[in-house]
């Protein structure tokens, strides 16, 4: 089933799973986090396995990617995930304390896009490039916060990538 760019199991796990581990120890602590434009589940399951106290919300609009979220959720037991089939700005929006969107849109409109599925003072999250420019911030936001972590380089063991998730409290 082609559901990323990437083909060979080791390929998803270098350029999917491990930068999703990654991102996970970058976010501050939280109690519900909605992954907004899931994809086939990256970042939101590997974040739901790794905090099994959280509550993870998956947000897919294209059915084939929708599916095999509620075939991994039920294969691997992931409790605390719950799979939505829709688009981010069609479907009720249900507020979270942390709402992440990746390669969904433009930056700036993508803030303002998510910001109903953030609860007040709840965070809005941008995962990217470590060198890339930060938006400014949306409506309804605050200044956006950056921060820096690594993921290893699968191209070049021992090294790593720099990557950045942009944070803006919604207000």
């Amino acid at each position: 089933m082609n559901l990323t760019g990437h083909r060979e199991p080791e390929r998803i796990a270098d350029r999917l799973a491990v930068p999703a581990v990654c991102l996970a120890e970058a976010l501050p602590d939280f109690g519900s986090l909605a992954d907004l434009g899931s994809g086939a589940g990256f970042p939101g399951l590997p974040i739901a396995i790794l905090r099994p106290e959280a509550r993870i919300t998956l947000v897919e609009s294209r059915e084939r990617r929708h599916h095999f979220q509620r075939a991994a959720i039920r294969e691997i037991e992931i409790a605390n995930a719950t799979p939505l089939r829709g688009r981010i700005e069609e479907i009720e929006a249900i507020p979270h304390d942390v709402a992440l969107a990746q390669a969904v849109g433009p930056p700036s409109e993508v803030l303002a896009m998510i910001r109903g599925w953030v609860r007040p003072g709840g965070l809005l999250g941008i995962p990217a490039s470590g060198h890339a420019t930060p938006p400014t911030s949306a409506a309804g936001t605050s200044a956006i916060e950056v921060r820096r972590y690594r993921t290893p380089d699968p191209d070049a063991p021992g090294r790593f990538e720099e990557r950045a998730v942009w944070l803006s409290r919604a207000t």
